[in-house]
């Protein structure tokens, strides 16, 4: 299974994206500030990513200290140096905050400083694992709801690269695959940096999933064709009304699909909704250098002296929402019901880790 995160050596490993599909090139990373700076540009990605990133990133903070004091004084540290990279993907603070957690416990319990950096290590394993594992749940969750023969429209990549393995959308796309029942992937191509061109059709070609890519403008001609049977895309945050914050370029295929009457689906583990956040309007939305816009693939394609807005993402109104897919089943709407229905259960991703 492909794995963009992983321990090895005392060392954390991190596949990186930034380079495919030219490049499998694998970073070997020692601290907790290597692990930031992969995380800003864009080494690794991708919401449950980021949380098991970050869960490994404060281990590497934290590790060499030689007293309780110094250890809890590096967690911090490194904890606020992570969680300020990314503002918008969640996962990346919930799994910093269910270390912090675990933290606090082990210090009250007085365990030496090497005790305490073990079980921090233990906790980011477990975090790994739960990740791949709910994956594998959402997908047959995912792949129930789509017809035989399906033709699936997917936006960025959602796919292992962006978790720790197996994937969301993309998670869904192999279960259904496995069980015959899909046909093909159109894959948005995503704009500014092209992860669906680069990284989602990477990933289906190594599985030998029949795709084709298209230019993100071209989501509405294919709908009115009739191409289209689902729309499925990954989060990197769910509000608690259901709203859905995504990779920039979403929200406008939800409003196509719902003038199209094609379901829109959002793959994602229950670690990734917040029900902190009551509606989309309040989640924080990256905005990333324009650099990013004026080029493509490092090429500047803009005039010197242009400006440009690079919104990292957008949100889509869980009015067009048709369902979350989820490792504890499919919510429907009303959100505000079935959210914390599902985040109640324990077998949910979310609660794991809490007291």
């Amino acid at each position: 299974m492909l794995s963009p995160v992983r321990w090895e050596n005392s060392r954390l490993k991190l596949l990186d994206q930034t380079l495919l599909p030219a490049e499998e090139r694998v970073l070997s990373l020692s601290r907790a500030e290597e692990v930031a700076e992969a995380i800003r540009r864009l080494a690794v990605r991708g919401a449950p990513a980021l949380g098991v990133a970050a869960a490994y990133g404060v281990v590497l903070g934290v590790r060499d200290a030689s007293s309780v004091e110094e250890l809890a004084q590096r967690f911090d540290e490194a904890y606020e140096l992570l969680q300020s990279t990314r503002p918008t993907a969640v996962n990346l603070r919930w799994a910093l905050e269910r270390q912090r957690r675990l933290l606090e416990r082990d210090l009250l319990r007085g365990l030496p400083p090497r005790e305490i950096a073990d079980a921090l290590l233990e906790e980011a394993h477990r975090i790994r694992r739960e990740d791949v594992e709910a994956n594998r749940r959402l997908g047959e969750h995912g792949a129930e709801l789509l017809p035989p023969g399906a033709r699936v429209l997917t936006h960025c990549n959602a796919g292992a690269l962006a978790t720790a393995g197996y994937g969301t959308a993309l998670g869904v796309v192999r279960a259904a695959w496995a069980q015959g029942k899909l046909k093909k992937v159109w894959v948005d191509e995503t704009r500014p940096l092209l992860q669906g061109a680069r990284l989602t059709a990477w990933e289906l070609q190594k599985e030998g999933i029949p795709y084709e890519i298209v230019v993100d403008g071209a989501a509405g001609a294919l709908m009115a064709r009739g191409l289209v049977d689902a729309v499925i895309t990954g989060a990197d945050r769910v509000a608690a009304n259901g709203d859905v914050a995504n990779k920039i370029g979403t929200y406008p295929l939800a409003v196509l699909a719902h003038r199209h009457g094609i379901p829109f689906y959002a793959a994602l583990p229950t670690s990734t909704i917040d029900p902190e956040i009551p509606h989309g309007g309040a989640i924080p939305i990256e905005e990333r250098d324009p650099e990013e816009v004026f080029t493509v693939l490092g090429r500047r394609v803009a005039p010197q002296g242009a400006s440009a807005r690079n919104y990292a993402f957008d949100v889509t109104p869980h009015e067009l929402v048709t369902a979350l897919i989820t490792e504890v089943g499919v919510l429907r709407p009303p959100f505000a019901d079935s959210i914390p229905e599902a985040l109640s259960r324990p077998e949910a991703v979310y609660r794991h880790g809490q007291p």
